[in-house]
């Protein structure tokens, strides 16, 4: 059976967001934009998840908008995070590269 890539990377990608999550509350003792990226970033696997079992064709696109939509604000929490002196270059970085690739796959 074929990998579905997209929910690979986007499981990945929401481990990556909660071990960020818990970053952010156990060492920056920031509790309110790390729990937007919490939700978010966790979402996007959440909804491929649920599109993979859609009830049909529009329900499937639907579910995959809506994960795209989260995506995209994933990258803004990301960018504020960052912004705000949360998140160090090289950790942002990386993780924004994740998450461009993510929205790259759902569009």
């Amino acid at each position: 059976m074929k990998e579905n890539v997209v929910k690979a990377k986007s499981f990945a990608f929401a481990l990556r967001v909660v071990r960020l999550a818990k970053y952010l509350q156990d060492e920056k003792k920031e509790f309110v934009l790390s729990k937007q990226v919490l939700r978010s970033g966790t979402a996007i696997g959440a909804l491929v998840r649920e599109a993979e079992h859609a009830e049909s064709k529009p329900d499937f696109t639907h579910k995959m908008n809506i994960a795209l939509k989260e995506a995209n604000e994933t990258l803004y929490w990301l960018e504020l995070l960052h912004q705000a002196e949360y998140i160090a270059e090289q950790s942002f970085t990386s993780i924004r590269t994740d998450s461009e690739e993510l929205v790259k796959l759902l569009v």
